[in-house]
């Protein structure tokens, strides 16, 4: 079995780290580059940068981010937000990001996540995902950072970009962003069934018992939170140590 990956997103907006609720009410966390040696050094297994306004302000993307980051974290990490176009994805992994995550980009133009994948190869093409409850069982992609409805279907969606190869899903509940009440369990499960490539689980995480509820009940292979480390709730080391109680495997580095 593969270990389960810990994964720390850093919403960047105007160069810092916030974190809201819903995607709205932001309050501010810190430097990114500092935080994300922190949790290098804590024992994260991976990060994540998100420009959470890039795609709705048309603000270029984090190649500046990506190449701080690469001087001062030695883990994997990915960056995302405002990316539309090999040049920006090429840049972005030029400058030392590890994967380029897509979102709005590849909903406007699907062909980006194959062309990505063809050219980068699928390890470094992630598809964000942000959904929302029809409240008939079934869930909604929105775009531009949670601002836009598109009436495509999330299952049918994660299905489609897989096969266009990307290479992981990051799925957040838009209904549980930020609320600390767990993660959309019934969501996550359901895509973690309906696909094949690893499923990042976001979005709710309010404590340690979340972490492991997502791993046990969904299949995900991974579990990315914010408010929880940001705001020194809870340690990486105390996340691991945790999941490894419960029978998960994790990485204790």
């Amino acid at each position: 079995m593969l270990a389960k990956r810990i994964i720390p997103c850093l919403d960047v907006e105007g160069g810092r780290v916030v974190k809201g609720i819903h995607f709205v009410n932001l309050r501010d966390a810190g430097d990114p580059v500092e935080l994300a040696a922190y949790y290098d050094r804590e024992g994260a297994d991976e990060l994540v940068f998100l420009d959470i306004t890039a795609s709705h302000e048309k603000r270029d993307t984090k190649v500046k981010l990506a190449g701080l980051a690469g001087d001062e974290v030695f883990i994997p990490y990915t960056i995302g937000g405002g990316i539309s176009t090999l040049d920006d994805i090429r840049g972005i992994l030029r400058a030392g990001a590890d994967k380029v995550s897509v979102n709005t980009a590849a909903v406007n133009d699907p062909s980006l996540v194959r062309r990505a994948a063809e050219r980068f190869g699928s390890q470094c093409v992630v598809v964000a995902v942000d959904a929302r409850g029809r409240g008939d069982g079934t869930w909604e992609i929105y775009t531009h950072g949670g601002r836009t409805p598109t009436g495509i279907d999330a299952i049918e969606w994660v299905r489609r970009v897989e096969e266009l190869g990307a290479g992981e899903i990051m799925l957040t509940s838009m209904d549980r962003d930020g609320t600390k009440l767990g993660y959309d369990i019934p969501m996550t499960r359901a895509v973690c069934e309906a696909i094949s490539i690893p499923v990042i689980a976001s979005g709710g995480a309010g404590n340690l018992e979340h972490l492991a509820e997502a791993i046990e009940q969904t299949g995900c292979d991974a579990v990315l939170a914010a408010s929880i480390f940001h705001y020194e709730e809870h340690t990486i080391s105390e996340a691991k140590e945790f999941l490894a109680s419960r029978g998960i495997e994790v990485r204790i580095h």
